[in-house]
């Protein structure tokens, strides 16, 4: 297994420890020291590697300062190039480039500093000069930027570009030296600003009205959509003209009719096997995790294992078994998503999302969320954090804004939703909205809340009616259904009665605040202990939080709310924001700027994201060898070398992991690999990197290179369970696609249906009984729309389009 590399003295860090295959066959020859040739050799090659690595890294950065410059995020294009600067600050482009995204912001100070660091740099490459002169005429420098020009005319006399920059600036001095006036070459629509690639200018093209990108709050128990058009988000209600969704969903047995949100919700303590919700709380899991066994035993619906270890719903779908995997579910309820929007834009061409997930959400999670996207047939433009797309919500808001036109605030979001609790805190300033750190708890929420409640209830029912319902699932479903209506009553009174109907009887059990709170204790405790942590993690007392703001519809919660006032010494906390609503909100600000929106309200915004958990991989000794420490920003790509442990050894296995304890035994097995074909040496001698590139969704690919034989072998990690191949999503995009017509089909024939019965209670009574013995003879999955149309015509009339 390989070990860190010997350079002078032995690194005391434990190696990297693959369970390495060893050939010991031909050990030819006598030990020889280290060589002081072999020492430099390594060092030079390690050398040579980090400025190439650097390189390939600043590319990357370019790449995407280019694009938030088209689409006139000036801002993005800054933090972007900066970020190309410090992987690599011998590139003159760099410079070039960010002085005219500085120039834009109207920062003449930084866009001549760039300038002229540019031609320092290359004092023949003649666009340096171009954008010098730029600069210095905008800070009002005429007679410095004439100068500028000129220099670069004389590096390239047939430069239209730099002759029209010296023209006009040479009118401008003879007419005055007006300082107001401003150079061609720095307003946006010149070619000159637009940063250069390596031989081609290009020019911002307008982006067209194309369909907006859904934004979807994929929760635990709710969900929400919204878009931005005209200028503005749009949080779109369903046909009922609810904003927010329960994430149900269930099959009739009797109609072969699939439910999903309110529907789906109202019949579940009747359908209690066939009604399916909290999957979120499994999704891109392993069925033998000890969290997945105590959800298995806390749903009423039946959860078994799959042949990869994946768990797996237990379904009846018109009338015959399905397993039904935990991302087909929650591509039900975006697909529902996806419908309410179409519905209420009149549109059918919305198929592109941004999706959010808990800011804990580990790789495998996030992946199956992209997978259930792809199910429901969005194509997932980006994963981000829940937490982060509220406070891109509360960036939007006007209070928002006031504070980012001063020095900038650091914000905490505080987002307890009905299954998943985060907290991070980010720094808002001029548009940048940089995550400085994160925390949470992937199973802590109301529905927590509800089950220590409804445990509670049972008892009481026990204790003082001589009821037992412990056994029965309907019942505890009833009861949970009670419990939720009385902890929301809870929040603006102090007693309330938890009210249920079982076996013909009316029940009303007392339930004060107070009880609840105390039930819950612990939980609240938890949520406190979770913003100390990344209060920590960030460096920032909680007296040096400007903003506190609420998302998530746990937060209505007063006891939550009064911790949160004491622990953060504030009388206030930020409301301003729909609690329910502000990550769908965030995820739809977010999908316009990766459309290309060039809007006001979004162009000058900059996500800069963390990853929450610390990234590595396994070493001699079960030891976490760290590559990418949690809170760093994404997207990221971070290396390490290492080295071998045995002799002559030719291969080993890479284990991926994620966590924060020392030892990998406690930490989550990513995923694993294996490189054959590495340096025949001694123990200590071959280099092997180790290459993490985490993308801006929170997806990670390593990458394992010899650097002698250049031999390599890569992996996107799934997950420590399989994630979905290709095939199976497809198929499951199919039985979706299924779903969905034969959705369609019974609305039509509902339509049909309710056109019938509303014409048999307007006709005579013979005719009104005959109409009606007519469809009661005739089951829902028996009729057929040709059958009901038929129906219709003989009566004289027309079927409703």
């Amino acid at each position: 297994m390989p070990a860190p590399p010997r350079n002078g003295e032995r690194r005391t860090k434990k190696g990297f420890n693959p369970k390495a295959r060893t050939d010991r066959a031909q050990q030819a020859g006598q030990d020889q020291d280290d060589s002081d040739d072999e020492v430099m050799m390594a060092a030079a090659q390690k050398a040579n590697f980090e400025a190439a690595e650097g390189k390939a890294k600043a590319a990357v950065h370019k790449a995407t300062g280019n694009t938030f410059f088209a689409s006139s995020n000036w801002a993005g294009a800054v933090q972007s190039f900066s970020e190309a600067i410090q992987c690599d600050p011998t590139d003159h482009v760099f410079f070039s480039n960010r002085s005219a995204s500085y120039l834009n912001l109207g920062k003449t100070n930084e866009a001549v500093a760039d300038a002229k660091e540019c031609v320092k740099l290359s004092p023949a490459w003649a666009k340096g000069y171009s954008r010098l002169g730029a600069a210095l005429w905008k800070e009002g420098k005429l007679a410095d930027a004439k100068q500028a020009y000129s220099e670069g005319l004389k590096l390239e006399p047939t430069n239209a570009v730099i002759k029209q920059g010296l023209r006009e600036v040479i009118e401008a001095l003879v007419g005055g030296g007006d300082k107001s006036s401003e150079p061609a070459t720095a307003a946006p629509a010149s070619k000159d600003v637009v940063p250069p690639s390596a031989d081609v200018e290009t020019t911002p093209a307008p982006v067209e009205d194309g369909p907006p990108v859904l934004g979807i709050d994929l929760g635990t128990t709710y969900s929400c959509v919204a878009v931005f058009m005209d200028g503005e988000v749009q949080v779109l209600a369903d046909d009922e003209g609810r904003r927010t969704v329960p994430s149900y969903v269930a099959f009739n047995s009797g109609t072969g009719e699939r439910l999903i949100g309110e529907r789906a919700k109202a019949q579940a303590s009747k359908n209690i096997d066939n009604t399916f919700f909290d999957v979120k709380r499994i999704l891109g899991q392993k069925m033998s995790d000890e969290a997945v066994q105590k959800e298995a035993k806390r749903l009423p619906f039946k959860i078994i294992a799959g042949d990869n270890g994946q768990p797996l719903i237990q379904a009846e779908v018109n009338g015959k078994p399905r397993k039904l995997a935990p991302e087909e579910i929650s591509a039900a309820v975006l697909g529902e998503m996806k419908r309410i929007a179409e519905a209420r834009l009149g549109r059918t061409d919305l198929t592109k999302a941004v999706i959010t997930v808990p800011a804990y959400f580990n790789d495998a999670q996030r992946k199956a969320t992209q997978a259930a996207g792809a199910i429901a047939g969005l194509e997932v433009l980006r994963v981000i954090n829940e937490p982060t797309a509220a406070a891109l919500a509360y960036g939007l808001d006007e209070k928002g804004q006031a504070a980012q036109k001063g020095k900038g605030s650091n914000i905490l979001i505080f987002d307890l939703g009905g299954g998943t609790f985060d907290v991070t805190v980010l720094r808002i300033e001029e548009g940048i909205f940089e995550v400085k750190a994160t925390g949470g708890d992937t199973r802590l929420g109301g529905e927590d809340f509800d089950a220590t409640v409804a445990t509670h209830i049972i008892a009481e029912l026990k204790k003082v009616h001589k009821l037992d319902v412990s056994g029965d699932a309907q019942k505890k479903s009833r009861v949970k259904a009670a419990v939720e209506k009385a902890k929301r009553a809870l929040s603006s009174n102090e007693v309330t009665k938890v009210e249920i109907a079982l076996d013909g009887e009316e029940y009303a059990i007392d339930l004060t605040r107070a009880k609840f709170e105390a039930l819950n204790a612990e939980f609240f405790d938890r949520t406190l202990a979770t913003v100390k942590k990344v209060l920590n993690d960030s460096k920032l007392k909680p007296t040096e939080i400007d903003e506190v703001v609420l998302v998530g519809g746990s937060t209505r919660i007063p006891k939550i709310q009064s911790m949160l006032r004491e622990y953060m010494q504030v009388e206030t906390l930020c409301k301003s924001v729909n609690p329910d609503e502000a990550v769908a909100y965030g995820a739809a600000v977010q999908g316009a700027i990766l459309s290309g929106c060039r809007h006001p309200a979004c162009s000058a915004l900059l996500l800069v994201d963390v990853t929450p958990l610390s990234l590595g991989i396994e070493t001699q000794g079960s030891n976490m060898s760290i590559i990418i420490p949690r809170n760093s920003q994404i997207p990221c790509t971070r290396s390490s070398i290492f080295t071998t442990t045995e002799d002559y050894q030719t291969g080993l296995e890479v284990k991926v992991f994620e966590g924060e304890r020392p030892c990998t035994n406690s930490n989550h097995l990513l995923g694993d690999f294996h490189v054959s074909g590495i340096e025949r040496a001694k123990r200590e001698v071959p280099q092997i990197q180790v290459m993490f590139a985490l993308d801006a969704n929170g997806v990670l690919n390593v990458t394992a290179s010899d650097l002698t034989t250049k031999v390599t072998a890569s992996c996107q990690i799934g997950g420590a369970c399989k994630g979905l191949s290709k095939e199976e999503i497809e198929k499951m995009l199919s039985e979706a696609a299924q779903y969905a017509a034969e959705d369609e089909l019974f609305r039509r024939k509902l339509e049909l249906k309710n056109q019938l019965e509303h014409i048999a209670y307007a006709s005579s009574e013979a005719d009104r009984d005959e109409i009606l013995v007519w469809l009661e003879g005739r089951g829902m999955a028996d009729m057929t729309v040709e059958q009901l149309e038929a129906k219709l015509k003989v009566l004289g009339y027309e079927p409703k389009a």
